[in-house]
């Protein structure tokens, strides 16, 4: 990201700062608790994909769920009886269950870096109106048979366009003499979402087929029904570049979240910090929301409760929350794919079952407050 300040510039000099107010240690975690609480989610988010791979309509035990994938990786034979079980672990579960790993890892990370870059506890990847614009998109290359030229891919490519497109949109509208303006991004992400769920609602009213509804109904609510291999690859990249030049600003970040005189004071250059966070979060967003729909809640609750659990550095919330989140996307897409079996619920409907009540919660505790305890 060019647009974010560059290794040995001034906000480089913010890893030499005194502790950020708001972001000690909770008193039952301490800094040296990081790698420990990331190797125990990393093993739950192990066994969690092993079991999702093997549950289901037609339940794989964990010890054959583990030969399949074994065979598939190393080129290892099945007997022929075994075959339609193996197409089911290998073909179809195994990129759905990895597809929520990345998004629940990457909705997590870009919820941490947009709530710091706006300084609001209720900012999630979706408040740049960034969701909307995609599936937008998305419904109408649905509907109108436009980009066929890219096949099964059209669909995903017309989200990001429409994702693009809504960035610029709030870039331009958002910009002004003193760079972006916070306030002026979420109010102007806001409209921008209402505005092209008007849009979706205007090509379900005049394309009044079942399936342009079900278009919008999965693109509004998301899922991974829809998941292969071959989506997984661009995501994988997005979320791992994500992480990692977020964690590089770390330090930023939690000066940051104290407010452009504080930040500038310190030396971080927020025009530019802001600028470059901006054009991250949103090309993450839109190429996460390409492939899965709009997802809520796990962007905007999963930051609070590692925030809770952690302390408010950047640095160990930003090493924390994907794991966590991943975990989280993995149980809740198999709670969708088989409460109701063989019918599937919007991913969507269980995050927001879960994720209103503990967001309630939170609000509730005496002494919360965004960026500390």
């Amino acid at each position: 990201m060019r647009s974010l300040p560059e290794p040995g510039s001034a906000d480089s000099d913010v890893a030499s700062l005194p502790a950020v107010p708001g972001a000690e240690d909770p008193p039952s975690t301490t800094a040296s608790a990081t790698p420990l609480i990331v190797t125990s989610l990393a093993g739950v988010l192990a066994v969690s994909v092993l079991l999702a791979i093997g549950l289901g309509a037609a339940t794989v035990p964990p010890g054959e769920t583990l030969r399949y994938l074994w065979a598939a990786v190393t080129g290892g034979s099945i007997s022929a009886d075994e075959v339609t079980a193996y197409q089911i672990i290998w073909q179809v579960r195994t990129p759905r269950v990895l597809l929520a790993v990345l998004v629940g890892a990457g909705l997590s990370v870009v919820g941490v870096a947009i709530q710091a870059m706006v300084r609001n506890a209720l900012a999630d990847p979706f408040v740049l109106g960034v969701s909307s614009g995609a599936s937008a998109g998305a419904v109408l290359v649905g509907v109108t048979g436009a980009l066929t030229a890219l096949g099964i891919y059209a669909v995903s490519a017309g989200a990001f366009l429409g994702a693009l497109l809504v960035s610029a949109l709030v870039y331009l509208a958002s910009r002004g003499a003193g760079g972006l303006m916070p306030l002026r991004l979420v109010l102007t992400g806001v409209a921008m979402a209402f505005g092209f769920q008007a849009v979706m609602s205007l090509i379900v009213y005049f394309v009044p087929d079942g399936e342009s509804t079900s278009t919008v109904l999965f693109w509004s609510m998301g899922g991974f029904g829809a998941a292969t291999w071959g989506a997984l690859p661009v995501v994988t990249v997005v979320t791992v570049v994500t992480v990692v030049v977020l964690r590089r600003f770390a330090r930023s970040l939690d000066v940051l979240a104290l407010g452009d005189e504080t930040s500038v004071s310190l030396g971080v250059d927020t025009v530019r910090l802001r600028r470059g966070l901006f054009v991250l979060t949103s090309l993450a967003t839109g190429a996460m929301v390409a492939v899965s729909g709009a997802i809520g809640f796990v962007g905007l609750v999963i930051p609070h409760l590692v925030r809770l659990w952690v302390g408010a550095a950047h640095g160990r919330v930003l090493a924390i929350a994907p794991l966590v989140g991943a975990v989280f996307m993995v149980w809740a897409d198999l709670v969708a794919r088989t409460l109701v079996a063989p019918r599937e619920l919007p991913l969507g409907v269980i995050t927001a079952l879960v994720g209103v009540p503990v967001f309630v919660v939170l609000l509730r505790r005496r002494g919360y407050l965004f960026g500390g305890r």
